[in-house]
């Protein structure tokens, strides 16, 4: 039981951690969301819009950050 409460608080821990760099990052007025390649269609009555840059801006930063963290760990 132990093991399922710790997993509980650093899951807790990195939900909080998201929440305030989503705080940051909405605060800042980076261009997230609005990059060259996102994809908007706006009709009549309907809005489709699809963040390809921004979805390829994050995986990368993501990527680099878990590179370097597993780098750490051995």
């Amino acid at each position: 039981m132990t093991d399922l409460g710790r997993m509980l608080i650093i899951l807790g821990c990195v939900l909080v951690a998201v929440g305030v760099v989503l705080t940051i990052v909405g605060r800042s007025h980076l261009p997230l969301g609005r990059l060259p390649g996102d994809i908007v269609y706006r009709g009549k009555s309907t809005t489709v819009y699809f963040p390809l840059a921004t979805s390829v801006l994050v995986s990368l930063v993501l990527s680099i950050v878990l590179y370097v963290v597993g780098g750490w760990r051995k």
